[in-house]
Order: structure tokens, then C-alpha cells, then sequence
């Protein structure tokens, strides 16, 4: 893993989850690990969402009821579900799970326990397929929800907001794939992107804005969210074209 890592003003909620999660599961609880861009060596992203890989000895309706306290209050914080897997799922599931093992095999960092990532193989022979399928499947998702809120620009904005830093990540995939070295902060992914697209990533910016509670310049994009919407769309459209077109030159 190597170097100090950096989660700035979340070093005590980490702790607090932790301890939560030590009370809640006890000897049963293996590994606590912090993962993606806020476990990078480099992060400087203080809105990077915390993801959280909870490794259990076995996860069944028993552990789940216990955690459950834990986990809504983790959520209630406004960061994704922790990932909850046991031992074994972790040693046996990584050639299904490529994309989310590749983050945490690049950028980590232990709170509680085992490395259990360390020594973990990650099949990447099917990465490009994965990362094309996620793409697609969160488009259509995004498209979808989107649909039952054209009438209601602020939902609609919320939506948007919501999935950005997932296209940003699966954006930093598409890099690797493309043999590129992604950055680390999402903003210098966008650019990235604009470079290698040869497209206009100002949606991605501006949506980024909106979910640091930034104003300035970009205030005035805000103007109509389906139309930020209708451009967000373009532009993950031409980011699942990018890497469909891998295919053919792997």
C-alpha cells in the first residue's frame, strides 16, 4: 500500500465507526478498510465519499441485525453503505467483483484489522467489459430516473448530483484502460477526460460545483437542469463510446 494516507477532517468519525463496529461485532469483525479516492496517498478531496470495506469472520442474519444500528448511522452521515463481506467472500469473489477490487488493491488504507486485500489476485481479463457494462447500466438507470423528473428541476438536480462521482470513477477506469495514469482528485479526472474524449466535460464541472456547495462563474449553468441534464447525458454517452472503442483496438 505504502505512504501516509490522508482523510483530513474524518480521521475522528473513522475512529467513531470503528469503535462502533469493534462494539457491534466483536471478535467476529476481521478488517475495516477505507477505499478509493479518499484512501489515496495524494487525496486532497474533502468530499470524497468515505467507502468502507467491512470484513467479517461470517455474515449472516445474525451479523446483519447487529450492524444494522451501525450502518444506518454511518449512512444517516451522508456516505455510501459500507460494503459488508466475510472472510471467504473476499478471497473468492474477486474475479467478479474486478472494478471494486482494483480500487481497493490501488488505493486503501486499514482502520481495523487484517490487510486482506494485500495478497488478493484480481482476474482482470474481464475489466473493460465490466467497466463498459456499469457504465451502461448506471446510464440507463440515470435516463430512467431522470424521465419521472423533467417536470421537477430540483429533484432532477439531486439525481444528477448524486451520480457524478460515480461516472467520475468509472471515468478513472476507462483511463486506466486506455493505458493513462488517472489522477486522484475527481476534478483532474474530468480533465483527463476532456483531453482523451476530445470532449467538453463542463457538466461533470459543474455538477461537481454544485456537490461541493461551490458558486461562482458556473452559477449561471444552473439555469435550466434539464438542460444540464440533457448534457450530462452526452457526455457519459461519449464516455461508454470511448471504452466500447477499447474492444476493438484490444
Amino acid at each position: 500500500m505504502g505512504g501516509d494516507n490522508r482523510v483530513g477532517d474524518n480521521v475522528d468519525l473513522l475512529k467513531e465507526l470503528v469503535t462502533k463496529l469493534e462494539h457491534a461485532f466483536s471478535d467476529r469483525l476481521v478488517s475495516v478498510i477505507l477505499y478509493g479516492s479518499a484512501a489515496s496517498p495524494v487525496h486532497a478531496d474533502r468530499f470524497a465519499d468515505l467507502n468502507i470495506l467491512c470484513v467479517l469472520k461470517e455474515v449472516t442474519p445474525r451479523e446483519l441485525m447487529e450492524g444494522e444500528p451501525v450502518l444506518n448511522w454511518w449512512r444517516q452521515k451522508g456516505h455510501p453503505w459500507p460494503l459488508l463481506m466475510s472472510d471467504d467472500e473476499v478471497h473468492n469473489s474477486a474475479d467478479s467483483f474486478p472494478i471494486e477490487f482494483h480500487d481497493m488493491k490501488e488505493r486503501r488504507r486499514v482502520l481495523y484489522g487484517l490487510d486482506v486485500i494485500a495478497d488478493l489476485h484480481v482476474d482482470m481479463r474481464n475489466y473493460r467489459t465490466l467497466v463498459e457494462h456499469e457504465l451502461r447500466t448506471k446510464l440507463l438507470r440515470l435516463r430512467q430516473q431522470g424521465a419521472s423528473l423533467l417536470s421537477q428541476s430540483a429533484n432532477l438536480l439531486v439525481l444528477c448530483v448524486d451520480s457524478v462521482n460515480t461516472f467520475c470513477v468509472l471515468g478513472r477506469h476507462a483511463l486506466e484502460l486506455d493505458g493513462k495514469k488517472p489522477k486522484a482528485e475527481r476534478r483532474a479526472v474530468v480533465r483527463q477526460l476532456a483531453e482523451v474524449l476530445h470532449a467538453d466535460m463542463k457538466p461533470f464541472e459543474i455538477l461537481l460545483d454544485i456537490r461541493e456547495d461551490k458558486t461562482g462563474p458556473d452559477a449561471g449553468g444552473l439555469a435550466d437542469p434539464g438542460e444540464l441534464f440533457a448534457q450530462y447525458l452526452v457526455c457519459i454517452g461519449r464516455l461508454i463510446t470511448f471504452v466500447d472503442g477499447l474492444e476493438a483496438r484490444g
